[in-house]
C-alpha cells in the first residue's frame, strides 16, 4: 500500500471505524485510540490495496482490538478488585483491633483512682500541659507530673505493656 492509497483509505474509513467502535464502547477517546491503532497496524502490514478487502479487514481489526481491550480491562479489574478486597479486609481487621484496644484502654482507665484519671485525661485527651492542669486543679506542677506518670505506669501494667 502506497502513502497515497493509505491516505485515501484513512480519509474514506477512519470516521466509520471510529463510529463503529464508539457504538460498541460508548467511549469516544477509546474509539479514537482503537481506530488509530487499527490504521497504524494496517500501515505496518504493507498489504496490497483493495477497497472492499481493506474495509472488511479494518472492521475485523477494530472488532478484535475492542474485544482485546475488554479482556485486558476485565483482567485489570479482577486484580484491582482483589487488591481492594485485601485492603478492605486489612482495614476491617485493623478496625476491629482498634475497637478491641479502645475497649481495653477504657477498662484500664476504670482502675485508676479519680484524681489520677482526671489528671491523666486532661493531659492526654484535652492536651493540657502540666502547668495548665496544676492551675486548674490548684496543685503544684510536680504533683500533676507524679499523677500523670503514675497513671501511665498503671495503665501500661494493666494493658500488659509493662512486664
Amino acid at each position: 500500500m502506497t502513502k497515497q492509497e493509505f491516505k485515501e483509505c484513512f480519509d474514506l474509513y477512519f470516521s466509520a471505524i471510529r463510529k463503529y467502535v464508539y457504538y460498541r464502547s460508548g467511549d469516544s477517546e477509546l474509539a479514537s485510540d482503537i481506530a488509530q491503532d487499527v490504521f497504524l497496524k494496517l500501515w505496518e502490514k504493507h498489504l496490497p490495496y483493495e477497497v472492499q478487502g481493506v474495509k472488511n479487514l479494518l472492521y475485523k481489526m477494530a472488532s478484535d482490538s475492542f474485544v482485546s481491550h475488554l479482556r485486558k480491562k476485565a483482567v485489570h479489574n479482577k486484580h484491582e478488585d482483589g487488591i481492594k478486597l485485601r485492603f478492605e479486609l486489612n482495614n476491617d481487621a485493623r478496625s476491629s483491633l482498634m475497637e478491641e484496644r479502645k475497649k481495653s484502654y477504657t477498662q484500664a482507665l476504670q482502675y485508676l483512682k479519680e484524681p489520677n484519671r482526671s489528671t491523666f485525661l486532661m493531659n492526654k485527651m484535652e492536651g493540657l500541659t502540666h502547668r495548665e492542669i496544676a492551675s486548674r486543679l490548684g496543685l503544684s506542677v510536680k504533683a500533676v507530673e507524679k499523677r500523670v506518670a503514675k497513671s501511665v505506669m498503671l495503665l501500661k501494667k494493666h494493658l500488659n505493656i509493662l512486664k
